[in-house]
């Protein structure tokens, strides 16, 4: 890494970093800063966020914060999060990890550090609660732009806008009211930027969840007047509120199963509205007594109490409160919110009664009730209810430190009112999932990845397990015409891999009874909630049926039709939830099958475009390399996941061993853009077999460039082509590569010795722009050194930082011993993107040098007479060489280039004979006058020198260089 300078507006330099090469976001930033204008090379969100800062007028070097005196101490997020921090603190202790928790408005409200002396290297203003960090003051930072983007969001060093953070980076999550939707706060994880670690996704993920499941718990006025009612009848109800438990003690010792099992019947007997007393048992053998009472509220709110009667808890285990950050999972999440509260007891004096929301999958409002001073000495406003003798109130065990049989531990497991709340939350789940659903499936044009997207959204939320059945010709891209007759399984996917459901890629065979032949029948969702007993389901395999009934219970299947053409069928199983699938259920599942299936046909119809272009794709990229010992070279071609772009490689022999090295990309995708490539690529290849330098064949591909911007009727004149390119040429004889790039990533050069460089070329502008130089660049290659072109879809990701990505290429390259094979292979495994947005174009070289002893030289002045010393010092030469074969052609052709040289040339003469697979004979001399070959009469006494050379050569040309030209002829040595 190396430092730049940025000038503030008020003339003070700025110190951020960048690379070498120019690329990654410091750069970027530095270039922001300056006042131009960026729309690629930093993620849409960062750069929105830049924009809205310069919008604001703020300074990348502001360095103070807001400070709110009047933030709420006990405000609700607070309250939830503060043991949600203790965990993380102790779980980074020692650390520069810092964990905040803000508000809405990003007004920091929590802080904790991994190390404590961290705080001293802030401002004091920031190392207490109070300090605003909004985007609108304080720039790019993760508060801020968590809640302008209200997602998942990661800032990275020089994607701040404050010049005080360019060194850290962070995530940072929205915590939303889990009933509402609202959200609440944000949290904030932040790090130093060489502590950058992906597994804090998961990190932040928990530690947000378990935040929303104590928000969860904090009770609404409505449900705390139920409470309060309750209290208020203790009296009425006896000796429970003096031997009453809360909900955590009351699930102390319980399995998971047990705690949702009660927690399962105490939803139930809610919503089932009336006065009503059921066993439970447990899986230890004891039993519990739920009882639900009915209870009026002083203001009107009508519900019921739950209460529990379980005997044989201990005093120990009463008193004692759980304090785990990751919670305990019963039969559903939202079940484990009420099993698990840890609100703070009215009896350490907040006046405020802890509680938790119960929204179970039977739908109800309800509360349960932690601690027993909570529950058996204060009621809402921390006043003791009449009646009650707090004293007394955990006096209840006998001589063995056990509750006595004539006293059985009761408490109140659960308040609520029959189904309100129950329908609007799950309404808004679906809505959710809806929502969810509408961005996950349909991100690729890919079916098979479409079809999967809709089973990984499902899972868990709706169903346990999904299988997926498309029609083959689907697969293929076309239009079924009987998909009953033949479906492939195309997707399994659940909560666990071991269940016997086809296998993906076998022929799916369903009888006539099945749900899934049903469906696609009648074009509508099959429900059958009780798998035992659906006997069509049952007939189809009553073998592998009987299997599967071991596992699952309940079945959804829904066909996949869109616009009138049908698809294939999708089967949702429940297996984990006891609960059966019930009509709400088979209604989501078809709007979820409905927007899956346009998704699915949607990449249907562009699969056969796609698999078109792919094919035009490939038929232009070459389809062998040249036989040629210059160098050693592997290529991959790796087409974008959605499309087909225009990258492209060639590997073009030269006269004189030379090795010709090309990597391109014609900007967009689809047919035009392959199309296109191949007209480029063509071309280039034509200007190379020309022998033009680099720089010249970059500056002929961008005239071709603008005549096509021209020549196209759609474009008006205003260019809508480009391509970026880069063309290196390198030399055995003297082991020197010359590159010259238009507006292509610099390649990658890896020594001998392992050290891996980025050369420093002149970007050049991309191809199509017209009227700017390209300038080409020498470079020593040692033998054994590799040159690694590549296009931009290797190293730009939206979801990941160039400088990141350079990083684990040198990383990767760091290995001379491999072979150009195994490079790519590494390359496109550990640095290209998993599902690439764009094309990939790689190419390895490996170089060797020329073996000197191969390699013959005369110098000699322009004279006539020294041509037949030439002829007589070539042959012995050849004779060496064991090429006594080709010496009177290589005498012949060297005779008439090197006459030709000293009649229509300049002094001196060189000339080179080089034993390659072919014999190649070169003259070179300081005159820019390039001999033609011209068809001689009969009766003209010269002009047939060149003819016999063309006869004789298999090829032969002209090259210029910066001392004059030099003219070349290849002898073939097959019969050699």
């Amino acid at each position: 890494m190396s430092e730049a300078s940025v000038v503030r507006s008020d003339g003070e330099p700025i110190r951020t970093e960048r690379m070498a090469g120019g690329t990654g976001p410091a750069r970027f930033r530095e270039r922001f800063l300056q006042g131009e204008q960026l729309d690629t090379g930093v993620r849409t969100s960062i750069l929105s966020s830049w924009r809205r800062c310069r919008s604001l007028g703020l300074s990348p070097d502001q360095s103070d914060l807001p400070y709110r005196e009047d933030w709420d101490q006990d405000d609700r997020i607070v309250r939830a999060a503060a043991p949600v921090l203790d965990r993380l603190q102790s779980r980074f202790a020692g650390s520069a990890m810092n964990i905040s928790v803000a508000d809405a408005s990003g007004t920091v409200l929590l802080r904790r550090f991994g190390e404590t002396s961290m705080a001293r290297s802030l401002p004091a203003i920031q190392t207490v609660p109070g300090f605003v960090f909004a985007e609108r003051v304080a720039g790019t930072n993760g508060i801020g732009l968590a809640l302008a983007e209200r997602q998942l969001i990661r800032v990275y060093g020089a994607e701040h806008f404050a010049e005080r953070s360019q060194g850290s980076a962070c995530r940072a999550l929205p915590v939303r009211d889990p009933l509402s939707g609202r959200i609440e706060g944000v949290l904030c994880l932040g790090y130093p930027r060489s502590a950058e670690d992906p597994a804090l996704t998961s990190v932040i993920r928990q530690a947000a969840e378990a935040i929303e499941r104590r928000l969860l718990g904090q009770s609404s006025a409505r449900e705390r007047s139920l409470l309060r009612a309750y209290l208020d009848a203790g009296a009425e109800v006896g000796a429970a509120p003096h031997h009453s438990v809360g909900v955590d003690e009351l699930a102390l010792g319980l399995r998971p199963g047990d705690r949702a099992t009660l927690m399962e019947k105490a939803a139930e007997l809610i919503s089932r509205a009336q006065r009503a007393a059921v066993d439970v048992p447990l899986l230890d053998g004891r039993r519990v007594t739920l009882v639900s009472r009915p209870m009026t509220s002083v203001s009107g709110v009508e519900g019921f109490a739950v209460e529990a009667i379980l005997p044989g808890v201990s005093r120990r285990e009463l008193l004692a409160v759980p304090n785990r950050f990751d919670e305990p999972t019963g039969a559903t999440a939202a079940s484990s919110a009420v099993l698990r509260f840890e609100g703070v007891p009215v009896g350490a004096g907040s006046g405020r009664l802890p509680a938790a929301l119960e929204p179970g999958r039977l739908g109800r409002t309800a509360v349960g009730v932690e601690g027993l001073a909570a529950m058996g000495s204060m009621d809402a406003d921390g006043v003791t209810p009449a009646g009650i003798d707090s004293a007394n109130a955990f006096d209840v065990e006998g001589a063995d430190g056990h509750l006595g049989s004539r006293t059985p531990a009761r408490g109140l497991l659960m308040v609520g009112e029959p189904h309100v709340g129950t329908y609007a939350l799950a309404a808004r789940r679906r809505l959710e999932l809806l929502s969810e659903a509408s961005a996950r499936i349909g991100t690729t044009l890919d079916v098979r990845r479409t079809a999967r997207e809709l089973a990984e959204t499902v899972v868990p939320r709706l169903a346990d397990f999904v299988t997926i059945d498309l029609a083959e010709p689907v697969l293929r891209g076309e239009e079924a015409a009987d998909p009953r007759s033949d479906l492939r399984r195309t997707v399994v996917h659940g909560i666990r891999d071991d269940l016997p459901f086809s296998p993906v890629g076998k022929q799916v065979d369903y009888g006539p009874t099945a749900p899934q032949l049903r469906c696609l029948t009648d074009g509508r969702a099959v429900l059958e909630p009780d798998l035992k007993t659906a006997a069509g389901w049952l007939a189809q395999d009553p073998e592998h049926t009987d299997e599967l009934l071991g596992h699952v219970h309940s079945l959804i299947a829904v066909p996949l039709v869109a616009r009138g053409v049908v698809l294939g069928v999708a089967a949702f199983y429940r297996a984990q939830d006891p609960a059966p699938f019930g009509d709400d259920d088979r209604s989501l599942a078809q709007e979820l099958a409905t927007r899956a299936a346009l998704s699915i046909d949607n990449a249907r119809r562009y699969t056969r475009e796609r698999t078109m272009v792919l094919a035009l794709q490939r038929s232009l990229l070459p389809h062998g390399l040249p036989d040629q010992d210059t160098v050693e070279v592997a290529h991959r071609y790796l087409p974008a996941e959605s499309d087909v772009g225009g990258d492209w490689y060639d590997v073009i022999s030269l006269s004189g061993a030379r090795i010709g090295l090309f990597v391109g990309d014609v900007v967009g995708h689809g047919i035009l853009s392959a199309a296109t490539m191949g007209r480029v690529r063509t071309a280039a290849r034509s200007f190379a077999e020309l022998d033009f330098p680099p720089d010249e064949v970059l500056t002929h591909l961008d005239n071709l460039m603008g005549r096509l911007d021209r020549e196209d009727p759609d474009s008006d004149g205003a260019g809508i082509i480009g391509a970026t390119c880069l063309y290196a040429v390198y030399d055995p004889t003297t082991q020197r590569c010359t590159m010259a790039r238009a507006g292509h990533p610099p390649p990658a050069l890896v020594l001998p010795d392992g050290t891996v460089s980025f050369p420093d070329l002149p970007a050049g502008p991309p191809l199509g722009l017209g009227g700017l130089p390209f300038e080409a660049v020498e470079t020593d290659l040692p033998e054994g050194s590799q040159l690694v072109l590549y296009t931009d879809g290797l190293i730009e990701d939206r979801s990941r930082d160039v400088d990141v990505v350079l990083d684990e290429l040198r990383v990767a390259l760091a290995h001379p011993e491999r072979a150009p094979e195994e490079t790519c292979r590494v390359v496109l495994d550990t640095v290209a993107p998993a599902r690439p947005a764009d094309d990939i174009a790689l190419l390895v070289a490996r170089t060797h040098a020329f073996d000197p002893s191969r390699i013959a030289t005369w110098d000699l002045p322009a004279d006539p007479a020294r041509v037949s010393e030439v002829r007589v010092s070539a042959v012995r030469q050849l004779a060496d060489w064991g090429l006594e074969e080709a010496s009177f052609a290589a005498e012949l052709m060297l005779s008439e280039l090197v006459t030709n040289a000293v009649r229509h040339g300049a002094g001196p003469i060189r000339v080179r004979l080089l034993h390659d697979r072919n014999l190649i004979c070169e003259v070179s001399d300081t005159s820019s006058t390039a001999p033609h070959l011209r068809r001689a009469a009969t009766d003209d006494e010269g002009g047939r020198g060149l003819f016999l050379v063309a006869q004789l050569a298999r090829s032969w040309g002209t090259r210029y260089t910066p001392e004059g030209k030099v003219i070349w002829a290849e002898c073939g040595l097959d019969g050699v």
